[in-house]
């Protein structure tokens, strides 16, 4: 079993990996759990352990099918009445074209929405929500805007975006689990994204699998020629 199958098997049963983007793009390196095996627990390692954004990253074709927007497509319709917004366009992100950022949920049966009880239910929800292809209950079920940032995977997953989003997602499709899954950025004690030496070593402690998003690529591309 190579390492991308031990990943996908530790996705499978509920456990964190860790996804290094690359050197020339953020240099990050991510916490990553399979969406429909989230836990509270999970959510409070990455507030602590992490420190970056947490959020929830959904494949394309649900998004579609929900009918779940990139931000920056909410803000363009939006500057027509509040032209500030048109101002806001992202059209600068050193490391990327576009952002993946969509809309913030919260379950409606959460209290505030941000505590890690609150947070890991609000996410099963929507996994169960996509599992059972109740799509027409999202509205019903959720609240906006929340705690729980919602990304949205660009189209073709990682032939055309190679962030994060796209990576994970692709990486949980391939391991035949609902794509849909939760990360947080890895930051250090400097203030800084934390260095590829140091992630590593936190994933060597905990025998976390460490994988480079080039690995992820390529593995997807080969599968899906």
């Amino acid at each position: 079993m190579n390492i991308l199958e031990r990943a996908m098997n530790d996705l499978k049963n509920g456990k964190m990996i860790l996804v290094y983007d690359s050197d020339d793009r953020e240099g990050e390196a991510d916490m990553v759990v399979a969406s429909e095996k989230i836990t509270p627990a999970h959510i409070r390692t990455m507030r602590k352990d992490g420190g970056g954004l947490i959020c929830t990253a959904i494949h394309p074709d649900l998004c579609n099918i929900i009918g779940i927007p990139f931000m920056v497509d909410i803000l363009n319709y939006a500057s027509e009445k509040y032209p500030i917004l048109k101002g806001l366009y992202p059209d600068d992100i050193p490391y990327d074209e576009k952002s993946s950022f969509s809309i913030t949920i919260n379950h409606r049966s959460t209290f505030t929405g941000i505590t890690d009880n609150d947070r890991a239910h609000t996410i099963k929800k929507f996994v169960d929500l996509c599992i059972e292809k109740r799509f027409n209950d999202f509205t019903k079920e959720f609240r906006s805007p929340g705690h729980v940032i919602l990304l949205r995977a660009s189209e073709g997953l990682v032939k055309k975006r190679r962030g994060h989003t796209e990576m994970t997602v692709a990486l949980a499709e391939l391991a035949n689990l609902t794509p849909v899954t939760t990360i947080c950025e890895m930051m250090g004690e400097d203030g800084f994204a934390m260095g590829k030496s140091e992630s590593k070593k936190y994933a060597e402690k905990r025998n976390l699998i460490y994988l480079n998003g080039e690995d992820i690529i390529n593995y997807y591309l080969e599968k899906e020629q």
